[in-house]
């Protein structure tokens, strides 16, 4: 039997990352953008930091708004990725 995989290399449960950005369309549907999709994060301020990097990304793959999340919490949006 196996020892448990230690902390640093297993992935952090959503307890741990409560905080998550839905990704929508402009009616407000659920969109995937694969390379972001199932991002997680420890604080409001990196899930923040996180869609303000990588927001042109985010409007590239056709995502035109995003919700944030703690746990199933909406805590705001949708915010427009647009001007």
């Amino acid at each position: 039997m196996l020892p448990g995989q230690p902390p640093t290399f297993r992935q952090p449960s959503a307890s741990e990352r409560p905080w998550w950005w839905r990704l929508e369309d402009a009616s407000g549907s659920p969109v995937e953008a694969p390379e972001h999709d199932g991002q997680r994060f420890a604080s409001q301020a990196d899930a923040e930091s996180w869609v303000g990097e990588v927001y042109a990304e985010l409007a590239d793959a056709g995502v035109d708004a995003v919700t944030l999340f703690e746990h199933e919490r909406q805590v705001y949006g949708p915010m427009s990725l647009h001007a």
